[in-house]
């Protein structure tokens, strides 16, 4: 249910039309890859031109992003972000390990390792993933590639670089790859470096400069019937600035492991896969950009299994079985400073072996009823379990540390009993006296109905009933000192956040409708769509107290803790492509355009919800000529004015954006030039959350939201051999 123009280009048009075209292919035993493919066609050593972040591909899908780090933007996906979004990185289930959400599952992989990924927001069947009310990301770099050839040999390998202007960034990613008839040996690495961004003033946005790496190792077995692949994965990340967290990123070392086996059987299929994936984390200081002395620590791990096996029923049903097993583990601590008594004598201990396991099992059932009418239905359950052991302050013995544990974050100037250690020891005496293990049952479901009214017309309706469970930090955060709490919270807001042991499961019931409208020459393609979402227990913050670090009107916050409302979001979007003109001369030009609104509010007060990004549009053309294509695009986001008042979220205004491009391919060398926000137009994030670097250089401007990238000269180049 892609629209595919004379260019091979395909574009993104539903979730519930990428669904149905990915089931409805034959399957394929040595084909890895997953049911709702988005794929760009054409030479295959283009993709290696996507190198850094997989934002820049997923924002072509409809994913917006929370700003965090160079490498660890947040996807959102119809106004819920965080742990609401499924993110799964070549199947595997990789678990945020850290209390601002600084090593998402996406920061572990660049654009270049990715070969395949889709986006199902709302209703995504339960074979796509559970714990999730958003939908389901999946990225793809298992894609085994064989030979005609019974020997070992080389198969194919590219190079390529690429520089932004902007931050003096500088990126690399190479592959290279052995194969014959039965064996595939590929390595992907990636390579980014980038100095903080300049806005469209020209000032610099402060603390968000990065370094990383990435490899990953891929071997793969196959016969007529089976196939085997183990994935070997390591990321190294030296620092990260983060200029809307109180903290930076100081290092981030993880490793993993994937073993993947498909066998096809007469009338069924099984998969099976093992996951592991171990990570070291701390936060820190690291530039004169934002100083402090201040240090957490992070060692997490992820086991899980996934077991599938697909029956056929007739030759137009099938019934999918399904049983997966996560398990999560983490230690979060913050060591003591030596001769310190605002951070010492010892270490704060955040969360203690805490465990998050999950247990699910699914049915699903999908049948081509007749010619017009296709349908999938399915049910999962699951247990979840979440604990920790006993937790202490930094100075467990009930003595005065000082006024506050914030000194080093800030130049404090007021201070009440509320902000002292003593608060924290009490606190942690409660915590570690009360219950700290949960285990919740919950029901997924979902139902997708394609419809072809005509050979040009399609109906397509989805329903979905999703669970999502808290996670550790929203359950088990236990610190009230103004310190404590402002280290807790992935909003990038400034305010503090407890958790609450108490949380009940996210409950959201989705329905989503589709109308798409192809023209008889297949020249142009329409598509619309419309959902609502309305969530039970969505886990949102009351606010407990406020403070204020630096006695101005301009920089007071809050202080919260996570409690559950009912919440709903609904929104709307329209899809365009079309080919617009052919000629010898001037080639193939195609536009693509799309228009997405979204609201959300809680039930009981009306508030919008945080960080719902503004009515917004997008216009691209371009030209297919010879090697040669040429796009420019035209990007306008309305004004922000729908804010969060309690976490003091900032209006943006609107702004547009005009970015130019271009791309010429020789055989294996491809070389590309773009100009981004062409007239260097100064904007704020609409969901960047605030610049507390800035604010800590200055704290007079106060809490000012974050600016987006002025222009940027960006050159690329990719060699594939």
């Amino acid at each position: 249910m892609v629209y595919k123009s004379k260019t091979q280009k395909t574009y993104l048009l539903t979730p519930v039309a990428l669904f149905i075209s990915g089931v409805l292919s034959p399957f394929a035993f040595a084909d890895d890859t997953p049911l709702e493919v988005i794929e760009v066609h054409g030479h295959a050593q283009n993709k290696h031109l996507a190198l850094g972040s997989s934002e820049s591909l997923l924002s072509d899908l409809g994913v917006d992003f929370s700003a965090a780090g160079g490498v660890s933007n947040l996807p959102i996906l119809n106004g819920l972000m965080g742990d609401r979004v499924k993110v799964l990185v070549d199947g595997a289930d990789v678990t945020v390990a850290c209390a601002n959400h600084m090593n998402p599952p996406l920061s572990y992989i660049s654009a270049n390792q990715i070969t395949s990924y889709n986006v199902v927001a709302g209703v995504s069947p339960v074979s796509a993933g559970g714990d999730n009310i958003a939908g389901v990301i999946s990225v793809n770099s298992i894609s085994p590639q064989y030979s005609d050839s019974n020997e070992l040999g080389w198969h194919s390998g590219y190079v390529s670089a690429k520089y932004s202007s902007v931050d003096n960034g500088r990126k690399l990613g190479v592959g290279a790859r052995l194969a014959s008839d039965t064996f595939s040996l590929n390595y992907q690495g990636s390579f980014s470096d980038a100095d903080s961004y300049e806005d469209g003033n020209g000032d610099v946005v402060l603390d968000t400069l990065y370094r990383a790496q990435n490899h990953s190792l891929t071997a793969a077995m196959r016969d007529d019937k089976q196939q085997l692949v183990i994935k070997l994965t390591h990321q190294k990340i030296p620092y990260q600035g983060f200029a809307n967290q109180y903290m930076d990123m100081t290092d981030n070392t993880s490793y993993g492991a994937i073993a993947q086996y498909k066998r096809s059987f007469e009338n069924s299929e099984l998969e099976g896969q093992v996951n592991w994936h171990s990570v070291k984390h701390e936060m820190g200081f690291f530039s004169e950009e934002k100083t402090g002395m201040m240090r957490m620590k992070t060692d997490a791990q992820d086991i899980s299994t996934q077991l599938k096996w697909r029956i056929a029923l007739d030759k137009n049903s099938s019934i999918l079985l399904g049983q997966e097993y996560y398990n999560y583990s983490i230690d979060d601590w913050w060591p003591g400073i030596e001769g310190s008594t605002m951070m010492g004598p010892d270490d704060y201990v955040n969360v203690n072996n805490g465990k998050r396991e999950r247990i699910a099992a699914f049915a699903e059932f999908e049948s081509q009823i007749n010619t017009k009418l296709w349908l999938n239905a399915g049910v999962r359950i699951e247990s979840i379990n979440t604990h920790v052991g006993e937790v202490q302050s930094y100075n467990d013995d009930m003595s005065m540390m000082d006024m506050d544990d914030m000194s080093d974050m800030s130049s404090m100037k007021s201070m009440t009993m509320s902000d002292t250690s003593t608060d924290n020891t009490i606190a942690a005496q409660n915590f570690n006296a009360g219950d700290r293990d949960n285990t919740d049952t919950i029901v997924d479901a979902n139902l997708l109905i394609n419809y072809q009214i005509t050979n040009y017309d399609e109906l397509q309706f989805g329903l979905a009933r999703k669970n999502r469970a808290p996670n550790l930090y929203e359950r088990y955060s236990w610190g009230v000192s103004t310190m404590a709490t402002t280290m807790i919270g992935w909003y990038g807001d400034g305010n503090g956040y407890i958790g609450n042991p108490d949380l009940d499961v996210e409950t959201a019931h989705t329905i989503s409708a589709t109308y798409i409208k192809q023209a008889k020459d297949d020249g142009w393609r329409l598509s619309t769509n419309v959902w609502y979402t309305d969530v039970s227990d969505y886990i949102d913050a009351d606010i407990v107290r406020s403070f204020n670090s630096y006695d101005l009107d301009n920089t007071a916050r809050n202080i919260f803790q996570f409690t559950n409302v009912d919440a709903i979001l609904y929104g709307a979007k329209i899809d365009l492509t079309a080919n617009i003109y052919e000629s010898k001369n001037l080639g193939n030009w195609q536009l693509h355009s799309n228009v997405t609104n979204t609201r959300g509010k809680r039930d009981d007060t009306n508030q919008p919800l945080y960080q719902i990004k503004p009515l917004q549009t997008q216009l691209d053309i371009s030209q297919q000529i010879g090697r040669f294509e040429n796009v420019l695009s035209w990007q306008w986001v309305d004004t922000k004015s729908r804010v969060d008042n309690n976490r003091f979220e900032n209006q943006t205004d609107s702004y547009s954006l005009v970015n130019l491009s271009s791309k010429a391919t020789w055989n294996a060398l491809t070389l590309s030039a773009e100009v981004s926000n062409v007239f260097d137009e100064y904007y704020q994030l609409p969901l960047g959350g605030v610049s507390i670097a800035a604010l800590k250089q200055d704290s007079s401007n106060g809490f000012k939201q974050l600016a987006g990238l002025g222009r940027s000269l960006n050159i690329s180049a990719s060699y594939a051999f």
